[in-house]
């Protein structure tokens, strides 16, 4: 992959961390781990390109300006599906606990 297709390819990413975090802020847990996925395969599309050649101050820079943005959209992201997934996991867990008691007090058994 050439300079400007890795850029291209962290651009993208930059595009779908900010729909992910949209999809973050509006509770859309599907739609976030949909987009999800489809970032996972542009940075597996980044691994599979090789180590980067050589490259000059302005794809550099553009490269961290891209990668700062990602990373901060994750933070949040992050900040906002925690809590989520803890009532999630609650939910789980009062649920196994519930079939637990079924199982155990179930008549005739």
């Amino acid at each position: 992959m050439n300079g400007a297709q890795i850029l291209a390819q962290y651009g993208e990413i930059a595009q779908l961390t900010r729909s992910m975090l949209a999809a973050a802020r509006a509770a859309e847990w599907d739609r976030l781990v949909e987009l999800e996925r489809a970032c996972s395969s542009y940075f597996a599309r980044l691994l599979e390109s090789g180590p980067a050649q050589p490259a000059d101050a302005t794809f550099i820079n553009r490269k961290a300006v891209l990668i700062r943005g990602i990373l901060n959209d994750d933070a949040e992201i992050r900040l906002l599906v925690e809590p989520w997934l803890a009532q999630l996991s609650l939910l789980i867990g009062n649920t196994q606990q519930q079939s637990r008691l079924q199982r155990a007090y179930r008549p005739g058994e």
